[in-house]
């Protein structure tokens, strides 16, 4: 109230705003808890997932009774209890082509903190069409990127401007593989609400048209200049770009996936192993009778071989760190008529299962 960029005014336009918040992760468990601080009128939170222990040292929004909860009802209940003042409406379920006009319909401005490119363009896509701006931020790692998009009635700069074409299964490795440190979460979460803030009261230079850069080994930010590609036409559908870059739907099995237990069964009857890891992440070793194939190399044989890769791979079992490029490779193989299976959980998983490791050849 005392800053005078914001005051009585900015005040009343937060306590009116309606906000849509996708994913109460890493980057929504600080975007939601600050949003709810500031006095946002409607808050809504859409997460498919539930919290499990792994979660908690950088979805700080939680705690370990939250544990087996779907996010979205406990980041509600938190929400409501920070500020009971406020209306949060939970959505227990992912963004989809079928339902994202009607769920971010109504609102002001949406948020995407979502770890997976399917709902990143799905994001961007139904806010081009429904002209809202899009904060969206990411992190991996050590470093979190952050920008604010709005088609602007094919005036401004979208997610589709900055990545044109989604990557190819398991090109960009997910935070359950490469890790993420948890204090990033908390500052590129922290930005985001802080641009969420200057668009919903028009206050100072949100990052429209920029893409603001974050390296926490280095305690710096950079910055991009963003422009709209004028060759690229506007969206005017939703589609599944899970279909386009490989990558399975959030939650639940993937068709083709086999645990650990049923792994003996499948070597015997001839399966071959083969770990699709690089090079770099063999040294806590591997699995017991497994082949090292890079999932680079093992994608340019069957686009180069399919029928040769048929034959080499047909019932091949594929494991990488966590199970996620593994499911994705599974998919982006049987484009080629390629069927192999996918080790569910991955090294990680079997190794903490005890499973039989051996030093890398």
């Amino acid at each position: 109230m005392r800053l005078p960029q914001l005051g009585e005014t900015g005040q009343r336009r937060l306590a009116a705003a309606r906000v849509a918040v996708i994913g109460a992760g890493g980057l929504g468990a600080p975007v939601l808890a600050y949003l709810a601080a500031a006095g946002i009128g409607e808050i809504t939170v859409l997460d498919p997932d539930v919290v499990e222990p792994s979660n908690l040292h950088r979805q700080v929004l939680f705690t370990e009774a939250d544990t087996g909860r779907a996010k979205a009802v406990a980041a509600a209940e938190h929400l409501r209890a920070q500020n009971p003042e406020i209306s949060v409406r939970a959505v227990v379920g992912a963004l989809t082509p079928e339902n994202a006009l009607e769920e971010l319909a109504g609102h002001h401005l949406v948020l995407d903190g979502t770890d997976n490119f399917p709902t990143r363009y799905l994001a961007s896509d139904a806010c081009e069409l429904l002209d809202l701006p899009l904060v969206w931020g990411s992190i991996l790692a050590f470093a979190g990127q952050v920008s604010v998009f709005w088609g602007a009635q094919g005036r401004g700069v979208t997610y589709r401007d900055v990545h044109a074409v989604p990557p190819r299964p398991g090109e960009v490795p997910s935070c359950a593989e490469a890790g993420v440190l948890g204090m990033l979460c908390g500052v590129i979460g922290s930005t985001m609400a802080m641009e969420a803030v200057k668009v919903l009261t028009g206050s100072g230079d949100a990052l429209y048209g920029r893409l603001a850069l974050y390296d926490a080994l280095r305690a710096r930010w950079d910055e991009v200049p963003l422009a709209r590609d004028p060759g690229r036409p506007p969206v005017t559908h939703l589609e599944d770009v899970a279909l386009t870059c490989g990558l399975p739907g959030p939650g639940g099995p993937v068709e083709g996936e086999v645990t650990l237990a049923q792994l003996p069964a499948l070597r015997e009857a001839g399966a071959r192993l083969l770990d699709i890891r690089e090079a770099e992440e063999l040294a806590a070793g591997m699995l017991r009778g497994a082949e090292h194939l890079p999932m680079g190399e093992l994608l340019a044989r069957a686009e180069a071989d399919p029928a040769g890769a048929r034959r080499e791979l047909s019932d091949a079992v594929l494991y990488c760190a966590a199970g996620s490029r593994s499911a994705n490779a599974l998919q982006a193989l049987a484009a080629h008529g390629i069927a192999v299976r996918s080790l569910r959980g991955g090294f990680d998983d079997a190794a903490a299962a005890g499973a039989d490791l051996v030093p890398p050849a």
